[in-house]
Formats: structure tokens, sequence, C-alpha cells
């Protein structure tokens, strides 16, 4: 019997939750089971949260109540005593793992609590998501039990007094439930490996022991991984010691820039799918083969609030105005950007991510990222989204024939007025100043206000082609490779001045 033939038992079905209902009121009942483990917490007693369930809309009342965090408050004021060993701060008991998340632009790591629930929560919705594989034409059954090849961090955390903490994926991987062991590569041994190049290796050392069915990390990583196995082993493309490879499970970035690179190195189609899981928790899964978008895992173990993302909410650098306007699932409307507020089963509350995202299908609740909070541009108005670049880079690599799979932007003083300096990553030949013209018709197409600048204080726009090995190289000086680590598509503070010290050879 096909795998995706067989009927769960009830029971199954309940404790994954699978029935579908009302999205408001799936949140709802998410917003009071955390409210409820969480209420007798030094944060739960504080506000009141067995008030909130005792409240006729519960939902409002815990938005009234409860403060709006970004990391450095809900740090400074709760999650720092966690750290130091107190129990019961924001989440029942002790948190003995924290994922560490730099993000893209900050220098200093950031402590983010894992908790089993919120494993748990996670493990579930990877079920969910597997699945949903079932829904898929002409998918090969024989390749779900082949080999899935993960990765990311290291599983060998650092031990500090009381706690662990590491990349997510390697707390992750460390915790692979037993069922999946057999099929989880590169296995506990490598997994283990905390020297990015030396783990790449072994993994191409190991590459031909192993059947190899799924694919899954950072595009930019799992592309390096591939183009050195093929290289190792002189083969035509990755499917010729891979013949069962037809999934890569992606995420953290736009998989367009990518995507014709990627290809180079096929023998076959293969099927991608995106997923959104972030420190926080998983946020969303691409639940169909063609959808545009990513289905929001409303009734597991995340409470979703939006948060408009324009300048009644948020200020120039991207930070939240004192008591932004904040809707729940119901609330929101196709078309318009939302910062995400989370609030989780690790103890993060009301708690601003930092991406925003857009709802493409409300009925289905389909989302797509579409940047960070302070990664755009808008020197002079031009409201620049990470999604009108990727979307530019794409139209303009397609009319050129040409792969960039990485590109970041500066915005920068131009005499009187200001200029955009792109900075884009292709091993093909490229000539620049076609590309400088294309990304910034691309752009007057995509983005009216864009147009409008262009025309006005946004003088100039400047654009220089590096090898690809650049970008990666500066990644490696940062301390951010492999794992789960992506290149900033906007460049500001403390990074843009390494990249420029970078340039210029100053950074070693």
């Amino acid at each position: 019997m096909p795998l995706f033939d067989i009927q769960l038992p009830n029971s199954v079905a309940r404790a994954l939750r699978l029935p579908q209902n009302d999205p408001r009121r799936q949140q709802l009942r998410v917003l009071k089971r955390l409210l409820s483990k969480a209420k007798f917490t030094e944060f739960g007693q504080k506000y009141r949260f067995d008030e909130i369930l005792l409240s006729r809309h519960p939902g409002k009342k815990f938005q009234e109540m409860v403060s709006v965090y970004n990391y450095d408050t809900i740090f400074k004021e709760w999650w720092h005593k966690s750290l130091e060993g107190e129990v019961d701060i924001c989440w029942p008991g002790k948190i003995k793992y924290y994922a560490l998340s730099s993000g893209t632009s900050e220098a200093s790591s950031k402590y983010i609590p894992i908790t089993n629930d919120l494993l748990k929560g996670n493990r579930i919705t990877m079920v969910k998501h597997l699945l949903t594989l079932r829904n898929y034409e002409g998918i090969p059954v024989r390749s779900i039990g082949k080999g899935w090849l993960m990765i990311g961090g290291s599983t060998a955390l650092e031990k500090n007094a009381g706690y662990y903490a590491g990349d997510l994926s390697g707390i992750t991987a460390k915790k692979v439930p037993f069922w999946f062991s057999p099929f989880y590569k590169p296995g506990r041994k490598i997994a283990r490996e905390k020297d990015w190049n030396k783990k790449l290796e072994e993994i191409v050392e190991k590459a031909p022991e192993w059947d190899i069915g799924f694919v899954v990390g950072v595009p930019a990583w799992i592309q390096m991984c591939m183009e050195k196995i093929i290289e190792r082993y002189n083969l035509d493309n990755i499917h010729d010691i891979w013949p069962h490879l037809h999934f890569f499970v992606h995420g953290g970035v736009s998989f367009e820039p990518y995507k014709k690179g990627f290809e180079k190195l096929l023998g076959k189609p293969i099927t991608y799918i995106e997923t959104y899981l972030a420190s926080e928790g998983f946020i969303a899964y691409q639940d169909m083969q063609y959808s545009r978008g990513m289905h929001l895992v409303l009734n597991e173990h995340i409470f979703f609030e939006f948060i408009p993302f324009d300048y009644k909410n948020f200020d120039d650098s991207g930070n939240p105005v004192a008591d932004p306007q904040a809707l729940m699932i119901h609330e929101v409307e196709e078309g318009k950007d939302y910062a995400l507020l989370l609030s989780t089963s690790a103890g993060a509350w009301r708690y601003l991510i930092g991406d925003t995202i857009r709802f493409i299908d409300k009925e289905k609740c389909e989302i797509i990222i579409t940047g960070r909070t302070k990664h755009f541009l808008s020197l002079v108005g031009e409201h620049l989204s990470v999604d009108n670049m990727n979307k530019a880079i794409q139209m303009a690599t397609d009319e050129m024939n040409v792969s960039i799979p990485e590109f970041t932007v500066v915005g920068k003083p131009y005499g009187s007025f200001f200029a955009h300096h792109w900075y884009v990553a292709s091993n093909d030949p490229v000539n620049a100043e076609t590309l400088r013209l294309k990304i910034d018709e691309k752009l007057k197409e995509l983005n009216d206000d864009y147009r409008v600048e262009r025309g006005s204080a946004l003088k100039e726009i400047f654009l220089d082609v590096l090898p690809e090995e650049r970008f990666m190289e500066f990644m490696r000086l940062k301390g951010k490779i492999g794992g789960q680590h992506k290149f900033p598509r906007v460049l500001k503070g403390r990074m843009l001045e390494d990249w420029n010290k970078f340039l210029k050879g100053e950074l070693v």
C-alpha cells in the first residue's frame, strides 16, 4: 500500500490536531493553551494571565494587557533571568537550551530560549508537513524512504553554567527522534563537527555511501556542498551519485536568486519545498505543490499577531512605535506587509521576530516572506523591500541568462542627494552596466515609490559584480559560515562598516 494512502487512526489524527477549522478559533485555542501553561510563571503573574483567560475576548484582552517586546527588551527584562538559572520566568521550569541567533546584521549573538514544548510543536508540524506530500502529483514515493541530508549547525553545543547553546539546527539534530535516525544524514558523528570546512569535507567523503532523497538547508550552503561532491567525483551532475534525489527543502531566504545556478547541478527536475522555520518556532510551510506561498501553522504552538509595516507603526530605522497597532489573523488583509509578533511555547510573548510577511491568500492563510523590519531601503521614501529586490534580480537575470546567487544593497549619500550601491555575486560573465540598468528598470516597474524617487532625490544607482567566493569569504571572516546563516540583503550599521573594510582588504 502506498505510504500516503494509509488512513490515520482517529487517535493519531487528534494527536496531530489535523482537522482544520476557522483560523480565529484555532488561534484563540492556541493562545489559551499558552496562557494556561504559563499563568504561574513570573511573566504570567505580572500580566495576569488568569484574568485574560477568564475574559470573554481573551485575544483583545491579551493585546491590551501585555506589552510588545523585541529581543533587547524581553532579554533585558525577562530572559536574562532564565539564562542565569532562574526557573518559571516566562515558561514553566528551567530553560536548558538556547538557540544562538545573530540574525544578519547585529554583531552580538542572541540567546533564544528553546523548550521541550517548542521542539515537540516543531516535530508535530514537521510530521504534518510531511503528510502534505500526499497532495503532490507524480511524487516518487520511494524517495521518501531514502536518506535525508540535513546540513545545519553543529550538534556539539556550547556548554555553559546550567544550559547549552548553539544553532537551532544543531539542537534539533541532537534531539532527532529515534525513528528518524536511520534516514538522517550526515549522521551524529559528522553533525557534531564545529568546523564548517571539515564538516563539508566529511560529507563529500561519505556521499557515495548514501542514497539521498531529500536535501534540507540554506540554499547557498547546499549548493556549495553539491558543487564539491560533483567536483570530487568528476560527475556531470548530482544525480549521477544520488539518483533518487527528488526534493529540496529550503527556507530562510528567497530561493529565486539561487535557482538558476542550483539547477545547473541537477540531472533531472526536483521538487522545491519552502519552509519557514525560525529559532522561535516552525512558523509556516508550503503545503501544496504549486502554491505561491506557505501556510501558517495556526493550531499548534504559536499565537500570531500582525503589525502593519507602515510609518504609523514603525520609525525610519524599522523600530516599532510605543504602542503599535496589532491585528489578529481574522483582521489582516491580502497584499499588505505585516511585521510578525509571536507568542510561543518557549516563553516568547508578543515578540517582534523582525520578519515581514504578506498574505497572498487570506482564506488559506497563505503568506510569503517579504523581508526584515530593518532590512529595507527608504532613504528618501522609496520604500524598497527585500521582496522588490529579489524580484528585480530574478527578472534581470532571466533576461540576461546569468546566475546571481547572492547580492546586497547599500544606501548612501550622493552629493546633496542619495544613491543605492548594489554588490552582486556571479561567476558568470556579466555586463555590470547592463545589469545595473535592468535592475533599475525592473524596480521602477515593481515599486511606484521607487520610480518617483528615481526622478527626484535618489539620483544614482551603482553596481559592482564580485565572485561568489568573495561573499562566502566575508561570511567566514564574520564567523557566519554554514548552518542557518544568510548574507544580509541590505547592509547597515556595523555590518556595513565591516563590509567596507573587507572590500579594502582591512578585515582579516
